[in-house]
């Protein structure tokens, strides 16, 4: 059995509206229908543009949102039905890194306080010199001085405070960390020193980590599987060279496409595919397939009419679309607005202005998030 299994989950966040009397008109479907599971010592890197769910997913294990419905099975135990202090216990085994460094640290503590609040919490240390202890050997690990201890949060830099946020979740020895955006915030040298760390307290510790980012390159840099999220939904899970090398639905292809190529001759000659329109609301969702909207392969029958199951393709490959086969196989070509061709752009100019057009006569358009 895998340490960490979603089936079906679902988080529909009520939509309120009145003066007096607050009546639920609608809902914003942040996480609809999810399943996945993550092995003990796997690194499982979830990806997908701002808004698609991937961090209400992960506040959902920890049960820091509620669950709409759906099952959240850690280590055998459905973590949706467990009872409010049983839950509370259980985080000791499930601990979370958050994307802000700074905001996820109390101002008010030093970092010794900070430290010890959990193990307090959980009742971990006869005293408070065995969890001092505890805590130094932590510091030791994330790379910290001792000295760190009397200090406060605003003292550290934000890959310092990155590090305290680590070592918070470490104390506790848990078995699953989520990693919610660990790096986003650092600068580009720290991102790797910090991804580094995680690496090797990973190989130290045995530890299990759920990784949400928008970053490409780090979650193929530390990731075994990945699955791409899109409104709510996961449409493509795959080995992490498997889905680099093959990206299968037509979104995670578009994803890929808005990766920088360091090399000026590749970089005008690949494909690149452009996604028009903008990100449907969560509060309504489009019916059938979630992507057809932007869908550059999108066909006139079943993609606006029928939701797509997230389907093995073979090795582990699953994907949510309805033409994925024909789409690999050349069968289905994109349509031609949404791939410029190279006597469209500048030399050595990518993602550039097409001659004859201004910034102010082109069409709409928009790319996923993606670095």
């Amino acid at each position: 059995m895998s340490l960490l299994e979603l089936n079906d989950l679902k988080v529909h966040f009520p939509v309120k509206k009145g003066i007096l009397f607050d009546r639920t008109v609608g809902h914003v479907y942040a996480v609809d229908g999810v399943s996945l599971s993550v092995e003990a010592g796997q690194t499982y890197g979830l990806v997908g543009e701002s808004g698609c769910g991937k961090t209400t997913l992960g506040r959902a294990v920890l049960r820091l949102v509620d669950i709409t419905s759906g099952s959240a099975v850690f280590d055998g135990t459905d973590l949706a039905a467990l009872p409010e202090e049983e839950m509370r216990r259980s985080r000791r085994r499930l601990q979370m890194v958050f994307q802000d460094p700074l905001g996820s640290l109390n101002p008010r503590q030093n970092i010794e306080s900070i430290l010890c609040e959990g193990m307090e919490a959980h009742g971990i240390g006869a005293d408070r010199a065995e969890r001092r202890e505890r805590v130094l050997r932590i510091l030791e690990k994330v790379g910290l001085p001792d000295g760190a201890l009397s200090r406060y949060p605003h003292e550290f830099s934000g890959g310092q405070r990155q590090r305290i946020g680590i070592a918070r979740a470490l104390v506790l020895e848990p078995d699953i960390i989520i990693c919610d955006e660990p790096v986003s915030a650092l600068d580009v040298s720290i991102q790797a020193q910090v991804i580094n760390l995680l690496e090797e307290l990973q190989e130290s510790m045995g530890l299990t980590y759920l990784v949400i980012a928008h970053d490409l390159a780090v979650v193929r840099h530390i990731s075994d599987i990945i699955g791409v999220m899109y409104l709510g939904a996961l449409v493509e899970e795959a080995p992490s060279d498997v889905l680099y090398a093959e990206p299968r639905h037509p979104y995670t292809r578009a994803l890929m496409s808005a990766v920088p190529v360091p090399d000026p001759e590749v970089e005008d000659s690949r494909e690149r595919i452009l996604l028009f329109g903008d990100l449907p609301s969560p509060a309504s969702p489009p019916p059938g397939c979630r992507f057809h909207t932007r869908c550059p392969w999108k066909q006139p029958t079943r993609c606006d009419t029928e939701r797509p199951l997230l389907t093995d393709m073979g090795d582990g490959h699953k994907v949510a679309c309805h033409y994925a086969a024909e789409i690999a196989a050349g069968a289905l070509q994109p349509s031609a607005a949404s791939v410029p061709s190279r006597n469209d752009r500048p030399a050595g100019a990518g993602q550039g202005t097409p001659p004859g057009e201004t910034e102010d006569t082109r069409p709409e358009e928009s790319a996923p998030a993606a670095s």
